[in-house]
């Protein structure tokens, strides 16, 4: 079974003085999530799809979907105190209430990035068919700099082999519970991104490739940006 995880943990306090997670602001004449959710339901290929966000919000989240994205079948989940913990919400859910098969994989989106396109949902669903882990990248295109101080360079590294992480990130799922199982607590509160776990452990990660404009709102500059994109294709 190929499940789809949308995150919508976050409190986005980022964006600033809003009255509610950055999730939940409308771009165009949508919120962010719906515009993200949609992608999501119009593949075929997913036997369900799960939004966990904050608890508080779990009902207004239902109501949204129930006003934007009629007989949508999309379940809403509380989601956790971080974000590898509200991926393990999302699996444990899948575990409780369907059940899991070895070869059941989940693919994990951030509620945010509302240009994700089918091309990228299909590869991330062909890679994480043949590999545990997928993570989803683009080329760096800036010089990246390390300052171990913060106030001088430790490092340059050969930009050649850098690139910049999106989502989604995919996962065979009971291998992502036994490698997240396995950690410690400590481990748990500095590996906050559910792909560098892999990493850390020795597994290999299958990269595909993103696209420049599946860009994450974390702020006003963001939003700005999202809706130019949105009005350039005449989309609402």
């Amino acid at each position: 079974m190929i499940y789809a995880e949308i995150l919508a943990g976050g409190k986005g306090t980022r964006m600033g003085n809003t009255e509610m997670p950055k999730q939940y602001l409308m771009l165009g004449t949508k919120p962010i999530i719906i515009h993200t959710i949609e992608q999501f339901i119009m593949s075929s290929r997913f036997s369900k799809v799960i939004v966990a966000c904050p608890k508080d919000y779990v009902p207004y989240t239902k109501d949204l979907l129930d006003k934007y994205i009629p007989n949508h079948g999309v379940e809403v989940i509380e989601g956790g105190s971080t974000r590898n913990e509200t991926i393990m919400n999302g699996c444990r859910f899948i575990e409780e209430t369907y059940g899991l098969n070895d070869d059941d994989v989940i693919v994990t989106h951030d509620a945010v990035r509302p240009f994700i396109t089918p091309r990228i949902i299909d590869d991330n669903i062909d890679a994480v068919k043949v590999c545990d882990a997928v993570d989803t990248v683009v080329p760096a295109t800036d010089t990246i700099v390390e300052s171990k101080d913060g106030e001088y360079i430790s490092s340059i590294p050969n930009r050649a082999y850098l690139n910049q992480g999106q989502t989604p990130q995919s996962f065979n799922i009971k291998k992502l519970m036994k490698v997240y199982g396995d950690l410690t607590e400590e481990e748990k509160d500095i590996l906050t991104d559910a792909c560098k776990i892999f990493t850390i452990k020795k597994k290999k990660v299958k990269i595909v490739r993103g696209e420049t404009y599946n860009i994450k709102i974390t702020d006003i500059h963001d939003l700005k940006i999202a809706n130019a994109i949105l009005m350039e294709r005449g989309n609402k």
